[in-house]
């Protein structure tokens, strides 16, 4: 799949649930593009009427698509991204983030670049991972990066089939190599592809959201898509942990929201937690199904990940390293 030269135009996919550093993020990706004019922001926004709102004029020149919703009418992050996925209007790549995210200068080019080395006599590729870390000290950002090679993901250190679902954890260790390589996960929250992956891979709104990235990369794999982690990735992410520095950031399952919904958090979790059984099953599931390039064993084969046995191989847990060249 080739794109042409010079091809620009990114639509940027953010889905908030009360994010006090949603305006932070914006700002940030507008200001260190290379092109903002480019730039589509399509911002699902699940906070209080009462919360500040990006306005168009703030973001110019590049161009903002913006829903508002309560957050008591939320159901969960991957239901926020497909309404957000619903506002791509064909632009040449497509970039889903989080609500909380730091940007080198020159993001935008860079990712092009890196992606666009990558497609050509492939179906399609994504570059994703979990990002680097910033926090703010005394309300400035600070990155604190892991490495400033590759962040590959592989399966949590001891993690394991639970007997009554799927779902399993994974993080982002870095690779000492300066080349990208080739994943078998990926991390929703930093996600660029082309945008022919809107059509080919529209978000499902019935997972919630552990799960989600299984189900992508699953979903991605068998389509005939492939998932790399590549050196330097421009964009850094505010974790949720104690020494992050930032406002408090609300999340949809806690308490306090949950007592004002009739559907609980957890109901949407079971549901989710089913929904990825019947996805690597094989069940017919339309557009949000499986493809048919390669199949759910040959997954196993290339990931170590074998859903039909609930086993995983030693290399899961360990970055896709090239093989030694022999002297």
């Amino acid at each position: 799949m080739a794109l042409p030269v010079g091809s620009m135009s990114i639509f940027v996919s953010i889905a908030s649930y009360c994010d006090p550093v949603l305006g932070f993020t914006l700002g940030r990706a507008l200001a260190t593009a290379r092109r903002p004019d480019s730039l589509h922001f399509g911002i699902v926004d699940q906070s209080p009427a009462a919360a500040p709102q990006p306005a168009a004029a703030q973001l110019q020149p590049a161009r903002l698509s913006y829903v508002k919703l309560e957050p008591v009418y939320a159901r969960g992050p991957c239901w926020a991204r497909a309404l957000a996925m619903s506002l791509y209007e064909g632009e040449d790549w497509f970039f889903q983030i989080d609500s909380h995210m730091d940007f080198d200068a020159g993001w935008d080019e860079r990712l092009i670049d890196q992606a666009s080395a990558l497609v050509a006599g492939r179906r399609g590729v994504v570059l994703s991972s979990y990002p680097n870390s910033f926090v703010f000290d005394q309300g400035r950002p600070v990155r604190r990066p892991a490495t400033d090679k590759v962040l590959a993901h592989v399966v949590k250190p001891g993690a394991a089939f639970d007997p009554q679902h799927p779902v399993l954890g994974f993080e982002a260790h870095p690779a000492p190599v300066d080349q990208p390589l080739p994943g078998f996960h990926v991390g929703a929250g930093c996600l660029f592809a082309p945008g022919s992956f809107v059509d080919a891979f529209p978000y499902d709104p019935w997972f919630y959201f552990h799960g989600e990235e299984q189900g992508i990369a699953i979903r991605l794999f068998t389509h005939g898509w492939d998932v790399f982690h590549v050196p330097g990735l421009p964009v850094y992410h505010l974790y949720n942990n104690p020494d992050a520095g930032g406002p408090p950031r609300p999340m949809h399952w806690d308490a306090a929201h949950e007592a004002l919904r009739q559907r609980t958090w957890w109901s949407l979790e079971q549901r989710s937690r089913a929904r990825l059984a019947a996805l690597v099953a094989g069940r017919p599931m339309g557009v949000y199904g499986l493809g048919s390039v390669r199949s759910v064993a040959d997954y196993a084969t290339f990931s170590g990940i074998d859903y039909a046995a609930r086993t995983i191989a030693p290399r899961a847990y360990k970055p896709l390293l090239p093989e030694p060249v022999s002297a």
